[in-house]
């Protein structure tokens, strides 16, 4: 297989991050440790450029290399949110850096690679393509996540998402060699050509690939790693982590299952509807007992993977561009309940605790209502963009005839509303902490200001994006 110069072409997106992610990573080693915020400025217009290039691309779809890799609208609509979210991981990120002194040229490097990763798992239309982004995903997070040397938190976290993560990939290549010896290829057409057939050793294959990429995502019983990791990693890289593990996880999915698996629905249906009521279950009653709010988002990552799990389970066109705005609503509130907490300190550590929060409104009115905005989203309730998401996918299974899948959505959407409403309830009342001080810098209210009117666009006009994310159903029909 002889790569040609249109397949070249059309990967140029990818080829400006990893070129990117190379240069910054070179660069910084000739830096001064004080004086490395023009690293910041070149990991942003890479992202920007890639971002702007995948858009120029279009929707047309191509198969590249050999059919291993599609340049269609999935991988527009997915790595659209997957840069998006980057660029605005990259503005949350590089005050606390320079602050805690980290080595920035290898936090963007990484944070640059994790996005290359997302990339590849959007576009890829073949188990072996998958399985590279995969890893081009996971090692980075693994590196980040254990980024605070002389935090034992942090090298507690890096070392059981490392050794998780190590153990699920290897359900995921079980069951690629499993598909293989019986299709005799990788393909996910050539999968999908024969997914009909009653081989056993097909079905565990497939079951194996959902195992790697559940805990990719942190479904349920596959998450137990996720709360002690987001709780110990530095708080940055537990921003970027909850969105692009989310975003790369579910791109394979979509690929897998709607995209490829579409004519068996029925027999794939119910145990996607299983883990998804599991996981809306534990993400949501767990998160009533945390006190920290690293880990209280944790279960809501947990919960929220929950929620988008019900548009895979439909295996429909609305399922599938469902869970990509979904994606996008979760990347703008999520990613804003993390700067808002980025913007505080205690004692010169991370403010983690949903105590640190008390009586901030009285201090900054702006801040608090930021995150009233943002907690209000994803409680799901309107006019914001986790309200638009949730009935999205809602919808998508009261249309696939999933009735009760969709009713048990609601009522978890209605015990989230405690705990999210605690948090925002908190800031409005009391009196502020005395050791809680602002430590935010304009990079991370300028992606503050991003959060908060993503999730509020979205809620009240849902249009261009909604138009934007079914191309995507079209691409996996």
């Amino acid at each position: 297989m002889t790569p040609s110069v249109a397949d070249l072409r059309a990967l140029w997106p990818e080829l400006i991050v990893a070129g990117a992610a190379l240069v910054i990573m070179v660069w910084g080693t000739f830096m001064v440790q004080d004086r490395q915020s023009p690293l910041r400025w070149a990991t942003t217009l890479a992202l920007i450029a890639a971002l702007s290039e995948t858009l120029a691309l279009g929707a047309d779809a191509r198969a590249l290399f050999g059919g291993m890799y599609s340049r269609d609208a999935a991988a527009l609509v997915l790595q659209t949110i997957a840069l998006g979210g980057a660029v605005m991981a990259v503005w949350l990120s590089g005050d606390y850096v320079e602050r805690t002194r980290l080595e920035a040229g290898e936090f963007y490097a990484l944070v640059l690679v994790a996005a290359l990763g997302t990339m590849v798992m959007a576009a890829g239309s073949d188990l072996i393509m998958i399985f590279l982004g995969l890893e081009t995903l996971s090692i980075p997070l693994y590196v980040l996540a254990a980024y605070a040397r002389d935090d034992l938190r942090s090298q507690e976290a890096g070392m059981k998402y490392f050794l998780l993560g190590a153990f699920s990939s290897v359900f995921f290549l079980y069951g690629i060699a499993l598909i293989y010896g019986v299709t005799g290829s990788t393909s996910l057409v050539r999968l999908g050509a024969v997914a009909a057939s009653d081989s056993i050793m097909l079905r565990i294959g497939i079951g194996l690939l959902l195992i790697g990429l559940a805990f990719k995502a942190a479904v349920v019983p596959f998450h137990a790693w996720a709360p002690d990791v987001y709780e110990g990693a530095p708080l940055p890289v537990t921003a970027y982590m909850s969105v692009i593990a989310k975003v790369g996880a579910f791109a394979a999915l979509l690929r897998v299952f709607p995209g490829t698996l579409g004519a068996q629905t029925a027999q794939w249906a119910g145990a996607l509807a299983l883990l998804s009521i599991l996981t809306m279950v534990l993400g949501n009653f767990a998160a009533l007992l945390q006190t920290n709010l690293k880990r209280l988002l944790a279960y809501s990552s947990i919960a929220h993977t929950g929620f988008m799990m019900i548009g895979v389970a439909a295996g429909t066109r609305q399922g599938a561009w469902g869970v990509a705005f979904y994606l996008f609503a979760y990347t703008f509130m999520t990613l804003g309940a993390f700067a808002v907490l980025l913007m505080l300190e205690r004692r010169g550590e991370e403010a983690d605790q949903i105590t640190d929060l008390t009586g901030l409104a009285s201090r900054s009115p702006s801040l608090a209502a930021a995150m009233a905005v943002c907690m209000v989203s994803l409680a799901g309730l309107p006019p914001t963009a986790g309200f638009i998401a949730k009935f999205y996918v809602f919808a998508a299974a009261l249309d696939a005839g999933q009735t009760a899948l969709a009713v048990l959505g609601v009522l978890a959407s209605v015990v989230s509303a405690y705990f999210y409403l605690r948090v925002a309830y908190t800031m409005f009342t009391g009196e502020p902490q005395g050791d809680v001080s602002f430590a935010g810098g304009r990079w991370v209210a300028a992606a503050l200001a991003v959060a908060v009117i993503g999730v509020l666009a979205l809620g009240v006009f849902p249009a261009p994006v909604t138009a934007f994310v079914q191309q995507l159903g079209q691409a996996l029909r």
